[in-house]
């Protein structure tokens, strides 16, 4: 027990001594979009899942915005340069941008 508390510690500092603050923000989104998904999920095994085209879509948009915010992380990521050489971060955040207006105009069409 004493050496995973350690090892956490250690993970934390270098979370917080290492990390930028822009991709500390897209790690904030993360947590954030995360906790979404989790809360419509408990919400749909305790309550129902009636109108199950609204769940559908607010679940799936909970899972696609997580899965661009990993995305757009990646390629954020100055460690990430030699994989991603020819995008620069602000083209990665704008392909993240026009992706949600995709994906958000086909869930606001798939709830009817």
């Amino acid at each position: 027990m004493l050496e995973i508390k350690s090892v956490l510690e250690k993970f934390y500092g270098d979370y917080v001594n290492h990390t930028s603050k822009k991709l500390k923000m897209i790690d904030a989104y993360l947590l954030y979009i995360l906790f979404t998904g989790v809360i419509q999920f408990a919400y749909c095994c305790l309550v129902g899942t009636f109108p199950f085209n609204s769940f559908l879509s607010g679940f799936i948009s909970s899972v696609s915005c997580f899965i661009l915010g990993v995305c757009l992380r990646l390629q954020a990521n100055p460690e990430n340069k030699t994989i991603f050489c020819k995008i620069s971060p602000e083209r990665g955040f704008v392909d993240f941008i026009f992706a949600h207006v995709v994906l958000h105009l086909v869930v606001a069409n798939f709830i009817g």
